[in-house]
Protein backbone atom coordinates (compact mmCIF):
# COMPACT_ATOMS: atom_id res chain seq x y z
CA UNK A 1 0.00 0.00 0.00
CA UNK A 2 2.88 2.14 1.11
CA UNK A 3 4.62 2.01 -2.25
CA UNK A 4 1.23 2.16 -4.13
CA UNK A 5 1.23 5.60 -2.49
CA UNK A 6 4.51 6.60 -3.20
CA UNK A 7 4.25 5.85 -6.94
CA UNK A 8 0.71 7.74 -6.97
CA UNK A 9 2.93 11.00 -5.71
CA UNK A 10 5.99 10.45 -7.52
CA UNK A 11 3.59 10.55 -10.47
CA UNK A 12 1.87 13.36 -9.20
CA UNK A 13 5.14 15.83 -8.61
CA UNK A 14 5.93 14.48 -12.80
CA UNK A 15 2.66 15.62 -13.74
CA UNK A 16 2.55 19.15 -12.09
CA UNK A 17 6.41 19.47 -13.33
CA UNK A 18 5.62 18.62 -16.33
CA UNK A 19 1.74 21.14 -16.11
CA UNK A 20 4.21 23.82 -15.03
CA UNK A 21 5.38 24.06 -19.13
CA UNK A 22 2.83 26.03 -20.51
CA UNK A 23 4.26 25.80 -23.79
CA UNK A 24 3.50 21.74 -23.16
CA UNK A 25 0.02 21.89 -22.39
CA UNK A 26 -0.74 24.50 -25.84
CA UNK A 27 1.16 21.97 -27.96
CA UNK A 28 -0.60 19.19 -26.36
CA UNK A 29 -4.23 21.03 -27.50
CA UNK A 30 -2.46 22.45 -31.20
CA UNK A 31 -1.93 18.86 -31.86
CA UNK A 32 -5.51 17.28 -30.58
CA UNK A 33 -7.41 19.92 -32.25
CA UNK A 34 -5.02 19.92 -35.71
CA UNK A 35 -5.70 15.82 -35.70
CA UNK A 36 -9.26 16.00 -34.85
CA UNK A 37 -9.86 18.30 -38.24
CA UNK A 38 -7.43 16.13 -39.98
CA UNK A 39 -8.76 12.79 -38.89
CA UNK A 40 -12.39 14.10 -39.60
CA UNK A 41 -11.08 16.32 -42.94
CA UNK A 42 -13.85 14.77 -45.20
CA UNK A 43 -15.79 17.45 -42.90
CA UNK A 44 -14.02 20.43 -44.05
CA UNK A 45 -12.35 19.52 -47.24
CA UNK A 46 -14.41 17.81 -49.42
CA UNK A 47 -15.84 18.19 -53.07
CA UNK A 48 -19.16 16.81 -51.56
CA UNK A 49 -21.59 18.93 -49.54
CA UNK A 50 -22.25 18.00 -45.53
CA UNK A 51 -25.43 18.49 -46.48
CA UNK A 52 -28.21 18.74 -49.91
CA UNK A 53 -31.70 19.20 -50.14
CA UNK A 54 -33.03 18.63 -53.50
CA UNK A 55 -36.89 18.18 -54.58
CA UNK A 56 -37.70 17.93 -51.14
CA UNK A 57 -35.44 14.87 -50.09
CA UNK A 58 -32.38 15.42 -47.87
CA UNK A 59 -29.44 14.32 -48.35
CA UNK A 60 -25.48 13.84 -47.07
CA UNK A 61 -23.42 13.31 -49.39
CA UNK A 62 -20.30 13.62 -47.41
CA UNK A 63 -21.05 10.40 -45.59
CA UNK A 64 -23.64 9.03 -48.08
CA UNK A 65 -23.17 7.67 -51.43
CA UNK A 66 -25.34 8.96 -53.80
CA UNK A 67 -26.13 7.38 -57.59
CA UNK A 68 -26.55 10.51 -60.17
CA UNK A 69 -30.01 8.60 -61.25
CA UNK A 70 -31.24 10.52 -57.97
CA UNK A 71 -31.21 13.49 -59.75
CA UNK A 72 -32.23 12.12 -62.81
CA UNK A 73 -29.28 12.12 -64.69
CA UNK A 74 -28.32 9.06 -66.60
CA UNK A 75 -25.43 9.59 -68.48
CA UNK A 76 -22.68 9.99 -65.71
CA UNK A 77 -21.49 7.61 -63.09
CA UNK A 78 -20.11 10.11 -60.72
CA UNK A 79 -21.74 12.88 -59.28
CA UNK A 80 -19.92 16.75 -59.57
CA UNK A 81 -22.65 18.74 -57.29
CA UNK A 82 -21.04 21.81 -58.42
CA UNK A 83 -22.72 20.57 -61.98
CA UNK A 84 -26.16 20.34 -59.98
CA UNK A 85 -28.83 22.31 -61.35
CA UNK A 86 -30.47 24.13 -58.14
CA UNK A 87 -33.48 25.55 -57.74
CA UNK A 88 -34.85 28.37 -55.32
CA UNK A 89 -36.02 26.00 -52.47
CA UNK A 90 -33.03 23.96 -52.45
CA UNK A 91 -30.26 23.76 -49.73
CA UNK A 92 -26.59 22.66 -49.68
CA UNK A 93 -24.10 23.18 -47.17
CA UNK A 94 -20.52 22.93 -48.43
CA UNK A 95 -17.14 22.46 -46.49
CA UNK A 96 -14.92 25.17 -45.28
CA UNK A 97 -12.79 23.83 -48.45
CA UNK A 98 -14.68 22.84 -51.33
CA UNK A 99 -12.16 20.97 -52.95
CA UNK A 100 -10.68 17.01 -51.61
CA UNK A 101 -6.58 16.40 -51.59
CA UNK A 102 -6.55 14.56 -55.44
CA UNK A 103 -9.19 16.85 -57.06
CA UNK A 104 -7.74 19.17 -59.38
CA UNK A 105 -9.43 22.98 -60.12
CA UNK A 106 -10.80 22.60 -63.62
CA UNK A 107 -10.81 27.04 -63.84
CA UNK A 108 -7.38 26.97 -63.50
CA UNK A 109 -4.89 28.08 -66.83
CA UNK A 110 -2.06 28.75 -64.79
CA UNK A 111 -0.47 25.72 -62.47
CA UNK A 112 0.29 26.33 -59.92
CA UNK A 113 -1.87 29.33 -59.23
CA UNK A 114 -1.36 31.73 -56.14
CA UNK A 115 -3.99 31.97 -53.16
CA UNK A 116 -7.24 32.80 -53.72
CA UNK A 117 -10.72 32.67 -52.98
CA UNK A 118 -11.19 29.50 -54.64
CA UNK A 119 -8.08 27.80 -53.27
CA UNK A 120 -7.04 30.02 -50.50
CA UNK A 121 -3.44 28.45 -49.66
CA UNK A 122 -2.85 28.35 -53.30
CA UNK A 123 -2.58 25.36 -55.91
CA UNK A 124 0.11 22.62 -56.67
CA UNK A 125 1.24 22.38 -60.07
CA UNK A 126 -1.81 19.52 -61.15
CA UNK A 127 -4.10 21.89 -59.85
CA UNK A 128 -4.52 20.21 -56.34
CA UNK A 129 -5.69 22.47 -53.43
CA UNK A 130 -2.83 22.90 -51.27
CA UNK A 131 -5.14 23.71 -47.79
CA UNK A 132 -6.70 20.27 -48.76
CA UNK A 133 -3.47 18.39 -48.97
CA UNK A 134 -2.05 19.89 -45.76
CA UNK A 135 -4.89 19.01 -44.11
CA UNK A 136 -5.46 15.07 -45.10
CA UNK A 137 -1.33 15.02 -44.95
CA UNK A 138 -1.19 15.60 -41.33
CA UNK A 139 -3.21 12.30 -40.98
CA UNK A 140 -1.03 10.46 -43.12
CA UNK A 141 2.33 11.89 -41.24
CA UNK A 142 1.22 11.35 -38.14
CA UNK A 143 -0.06 7.53 -38.65
CA UNK A 144 3.81 6.70 -40.17
CA UNK A 145 5.26 8.36 -37.42
CA UNK A 146 2.95 6.72 -34.69
CA UNK A 147 3.27 3.42 -36.12
CA UNK A 148 6.70 2.96 -36.60
CA UNK A 149 6.99 4.31 -32.98
CA UNK A 150 4.89 2.04 -31.49
CA UNK A 151 6.04 -1.10 -33.06
CA UNK A 152 10.08 0.10 -32.44
CA UNK A 153 9.15 0.73 -28.84
CA UNK A 154 7.01 -3.22 -28.94
CA UNK A 155 10.15 -4.98 -30.40
CA UNK A 156 12.92 -2.40 -28.67
CA UNK A 157 11.42 -3.19 -25.18
CA UNK A 158 11.15 -7.10 -25.46
CA UNK A 159 14.56 -7.35 -26.84
CA UNK A 160 16.58 -4.64 -24.72
CA UNK A 161 14.38 -6.12 -21.91
CA UNK A 162 15.54 -9.45 -22.73
CA UNK A 163 19.01 -8.85 -23.08
CA UNK A 164 19.50 -6.66 -20.09
CA UNK A 165 17.60 -9.19 -17.79
CA UNK A 166 18.87 -12.21 -19.09
CA UNK A 167 22.22 -11.04 -19.67
CA UNK A 168 25.08 -13.73 -20.47
CA UNK A 169 25.04 -15.46 -23.80
CA UNK A 170 21.79 -13.95 -24.75
CA UNK A 171 23.27 -10.49 -24.36
CA UNK A 172 26.31 -11.33 -26.53
CA UNK A 173 24.19 -12.08 -29.22
CA UNK A 174 21.63 -9.64 -29.20
CA UNK A 175 24.78 -6.65 -29.00
CA UNK A 176 26.04 -8.71 -32.46
CA UNK A 177 23.03 -8.48 -34.05
CA UNK A 178 22.45 -4.62 -33.03
CA UNK A 179 25.97 -3.74 -34.14
CA UNK A 180 25.15 -5.60 -38.08
CA UNK A 181 21.23 -3.89 -38.03
CA UNK A 182 23.06 -0.81 -37.33
CA UNK A 183 25.82 -0.90 -39.64
CA UNK A 184 22.73 -1.00 -42.53
CA UNK A 185 22.15 2.19 -44.43
CA UNK A 186 18.72 2.27 -44.08
CA UNK A 187 17.66 5.28 -46.14
CA UNK A 188 19.82 3.88 -49.20
CA UNK A 189 18.25 0.63 -48.62
CA UNK A 190 14.88 2.37 -48.68
CA UNK A 191 15.26 4.69 -51.67
CA UNK A 192 16.41 1.17 -53.43
CA UNK A 193 12.89 -0.70 -52.39
CA UNK A 194 11.02 3.19 -53.45
CA UNK A 195 13.08 2.45 -56.96
CA UNK A 196 11.79 -1.24 -56.86
CA UNK A 197 8.06 -0.91 -56.00
CA UNK A 198 5.60 1.26 -55.27
CA UNK A 199 5.66 1.39 -51.36
CA UNK A 200 2.48 2.35 -49.42
CA UNK A 201 2.35 3.75 -46.07
CA UNK A 202 2.56 0.10 -44.40
CA UNK A 203 4.99 -0.81 -46.45
CA UNK A 204 7.65 2.47 -45.27
CA UNK A 205 6.31 1.33 -41.94
CA UNK A 206 6.96 -2.43 -41.61
CA UNK A 207 10.59 -1.40 -43.15
CA UNK A 208 11.45 1.34 -40.92
CA UNK A 209 10.34 -0.20 -37.98
CA UNK A 210 12.50 -3.80 -39.03
CA UNK A 211 15.98 -1.60 -38.74
CA UNK A 212 14.65 1.22 -36.33
CA UNK A 213 14.16 -0.72 -33.51
CA UNK A 214 18.14 -1.00 -32.19
CA UNK A 215 17.73 2.54 -30.53
CA UNK A 216 15.51 1.51 -28.20
CA UNK A 217 16.34 -2.14 -27.20
CA UNK A 218 20.19 -0.18 -26.00
CA UNK A 219 17.58 2.14 -23.71
CA UNK A 220 15.91 -1.04 -22.28
CA UNK A 221 18.88 -3.52 -22.12
CA UNK A 222 21.02 -0.45 -19.95
CA UNK A 223 17.88 0.06 -17.52
CA UNK A 224 17.45 -3.58 -16.95
CA UNK A 225 21.00 -4.09 -15.90
CA UNK A 226 20.91 -1.44 -13.79
CA UNK A 227 17.82 -2.71 -12.13
CA UNK A 228 18.54 -6.29 -12.18
CA UNK A 229 20.33 -6.83 -9.31
CA UNK A 230 19.08 -3.39 -7.51
CA UNK A 231 17.81 -4.22 -3.65
CA UNK A 232 14.27 -4.17 -4.22
CA UNK A 233 14.68 -6.80 -7.22
CA UNK A 234 16.66 -9.11 -4.75
CA UNK A 235 13.90 -8.99 -2.42
CA UNK A 236 11.31 -9.93 -4.41
CA UNK A 237 13.61 -12.94 -5.69
CA UNK A 238 14.06 -13.39 -1.53
CA UNK A 239 10.02 -13.95 -0.94
CA UNK A 240 9.69 -16.46 -3.67
CA UNK A 241 8.52 -14.35 -6.96
CA UNK A 242 8.97 -15.15 -10.23
CA UNK A 243 10.61 -14.00 -13.08
CA UNK A 244 7.58 -12.64 -14.86
CA UNK A 245 6.31 -11.22 -11.91
CA UNK A 246 9.49 -9.42 -10.66
CA UNK A 247 10.12 -8.68 -15.20
CA UNK A 248 6.62 -6.86 -15.10
CA UNK A 249 5.85 -5.75 -11.47
CA UNK A 250 8.93 -4.44 -10.73
CA UNK A 251 11.97 -3.94 -13.27
CA UNK A 252 9.57 -3.04 -16.00
CA UNK A 253 7.71 -0.09 -14.51
CA UNK A 254 11.10 1.26 -13.42
CA UNK A 255 13.02 0.97 -16.89
CA UNK A 256 10.92 2.76 -18.96
CA UNK A 257 11.28 6.67 -18.09
CA UNK A 258 13.92 6.76 -20.93
CA UNK A 259 11.06 5.43 -23.64
CA UNK A 260 8.98 7.87 -22.29
CA UNK A 261 11.51 11.01 -22.35
CA UNK A 262 12.20 9.79 -26.17
CA UNK A 263 8.95 9.27 -27.38
CA UNK A 264 8.09 12.77 -28.60
CA UNK A 265 11.03 13.29 -30.49
CA UNK A 266 11.13 9.77 -31.74
CA UNK A 267 7.80 10.59 -33.40
CA UNK A 268 8.95 14.17 -34.28
CA UNK A 269 11.93 11.90 -36.26
CA UNK A 270 9.95 9.82 -38.36
CA UNK A 271 7.59 12.81 -39.56
CA UNK A 272 11.03 14.32 -40.82
CA UNK A 273 12.11 11.40 -42.47
CA UNK A 274 8.78 10.43 -44.21
CA UNK A 275 8.98 14.29 -45.19
CA UNK A 276 12.80 13.57 -46.32
CA UNK A 277 11.36 10.56 -48.07
CA UNK A 278 8.86 12.20 -50.13
CA UNK A 279 10.69 15.16 -50.80
CA UNK A 280 12.96 13.43 -52.47
CA UNK A 281 10.11 11.05 -54.35
CA UNK A 282 10.88 7.86 -52.47
CA UNK A 283 7.99 8.21 -50.25
CA UNK A 284 4.04 7.64 -50.69
CA UNK A 285 3.19 7.03 -54.08
CA UNK A 286 1.33 9.85 -55.43
CA UNK A 287 -1.33 11.21 -55.60
CA UNK A 288 -0.81 10.64 -51.38
CA UNK A 289 -1.03 13.83 -50.06
CA UNK A 290 2.23 14.76 -48.55
CA UNK A 291 3.81 17.82 -47.02
CA UNK A 292 7.32 16.64 -48.16
CA UNK A 293 5.72 16.22 -51.85
CA UNK A 294 4.49 19.77 -51.40
CA UNK A 295 8.07 21.09 -50.77
CA UNK A 296 9.67 18.76 -53.49
CA UNK A 297 7.54 21.07 -56.06
CA UNK A 298 8.56 24.08 -54.38
CA UNK A 299 11.93 23.37 -55.02
CA UNK A 300 11.27 22.91 -58.95
CA UNK A 301 8.75 26.24 -58.80
CA UNK A 302 10.43 28.59 -56.55
CA UNK A 303 10.58 31.44 -58.49
CA UNK A 304 6.81 31.61 -59.32
CA UNK A 305 5.22 29.64 -56.24
CA UNK A 306 6.19 30.78 -53.36
CA UNK A 307 2.98 29.22 -51.38
CA UNK A 308 4.22 25.83 -52.00
CA UNK A 309 7.12 26.41 -49.85
CA UNK A 310 6.06 28.66 -47.18
CA UNK A 311 2.52 26.85 -45.92
CA UNK A 312 4.10 23.31 -45.87
CA UNK A 313 7.13 24.39 -44.24
CA UNK A 314 4.93 26.25 -41.08
CA UNK A 315 2.86 23.32 -41.23
CA UNK A 316 6.23 21.03 -40.54
CA UNK A 317 7.17 23.67 -38.30
CA UNK A 318 4.19 23.53 -35.93
CA UNK A 319 4.34 20.07 -35.76
CA UNK A 320 7.67 19.36 -34.65
CA UNK A 321 7.97 22.36 -32.61
CA UNK A 322 5.12 20.95 -30.69
CA UNK A 323 6.10 17.56 -30.24
CA UNK A 324 9.68 19.09 -29.04
CA UNK A 325 8.13 21.16 -26.83
CA UNK A 326 6.33 18.73 -25.36
CA UNK A 327 9.34 16.10 -24.55
CA UNK A 328 11.40 18.93 -23.28
CA UNK A 329 8.42 19.07 -20.73
CA UNK A 330 8.57 15.58 -20.13
CA UNK A 331 12.27 15.23 -19.99
CA UNK A 332 12.21 17.82 -17.55
CA UNK A 333 8.94 15.54 -15.62
CA UNK A 334 11.41 12.82 -14.90
CA UNK A 335 14.52 14.59 -14.06
CA UNK A 336 15.76 12.77 -11.15
CA UNK A 337 17.50 15.77 -10.15
CA UNK A 338 14.45 17.65 -8.95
Amino acid sequence: MIERFMKNELSLKRWRRFRAHTSAIVSIWVLVVVGFFSVTAEFWANSKPLYLKHHGQSYFPVVQKVHPSEFGLTDIMVMDYRELEMGPDYIVIWPPIRWDAYERNPELSQLPSGPSKANVFGTDESGRDVAARLLYGFRYSMTYAVSVWFFCSLIGIILGASMGFFAGWIDIVGQRVIEVWESVPMLMLLIILASIISPTIWVLTGFTVFFGWTGISLYMRAEFLKLRKREFVEAAKALGAGRTRIIFRHILPNSLTPWITLTPFLVAGSITGLASLDYLGYGLPPPTPSWGELLGQAQKHFQVAWWLAVFPSLALFMTLTALNLIGSAIRDAYDPRK
